[in-house]
């Protein structure tokens, strides 16, 4: 029998984001062997999603695995339960191309954050249990804007997020399904 795993609680960290994508993908492989998968892809794996995520933050190497990019500045971790999730979020000007991303103390900082001209964005990654026998990865992103700035910088991205947030799904998801499947 396959345990019951709870699904973060994301709207104790942002209840009510401008922006919200999700994505899923279910697998043949028990969860722990999916999450293990999951946390051992690297950027490189993942073909473009990979070389974007190096041009927004720069200086992160291919050899990097997604488990350690999020719980790595600008990253700060919120919600660990060391089995099968792990929540992080960043905060700052997040349309710039400068890494304009302030270093934050603690998870309750994040949660407080709203200062004008900014954002603040939440990554969630998760394995549930599916139908018998197979366990379902999801990924989840919310941001917020805050002030006339932020409204502003939120309304340049949007493009891009509309552009590419297909590739958590096609390029770093199907990575994680593959190794799980195949080991």
């Amino acid at each position: 029998m396959i345990p019951e795993v709870n699904p973060p609680e994301l709207d104790t960290w942002l209840p009510d984001p401008a922006v919200r994508v999700a994505h899923r993908r279910a697998s043949s492989a028990e969860p722990d062997r999916l999450w293990e998968a999951a946390r051992g892809v690297y950027l490189a794996d993942t073909r473009l999603l990979g070389r974007l995520i190096s041009w927004r933050i720069p200086g992160v190497p291919g050899r990097t695995t997604f488990e350690e990019l999020f719980r790595s500045p600008p990253f700060t971790v919120l919600a660990d339960d060391g089995e099968q999730a792990l929540v992080s979020g960043l905060v700052g000007r997040i349309w710039t191309l400068r890494r304009d991303y302030p270093k934050l103390k603690d998870p309750e900082e994040f949660r407080q954050w709203s200062s004008a001209g900014t954002a603040k964005v939440l990554f969630a990654n998760w394995v549930e249990a599916g139908p018998p026998e197979r366990a379902v990865l999801h990924s989840e992103t919310r941001l917020q804007a805050f002030g006339v700035q932020g409204q502003v910088g939120l309304t340049s991205v949007r493009p891009l997020i509309r552009g590419f947030q297909h590739l958590v799904g096609s390029d770093a998801m199907t990575a994680a399904v593959d190794a799980a499947e195949r080991g």
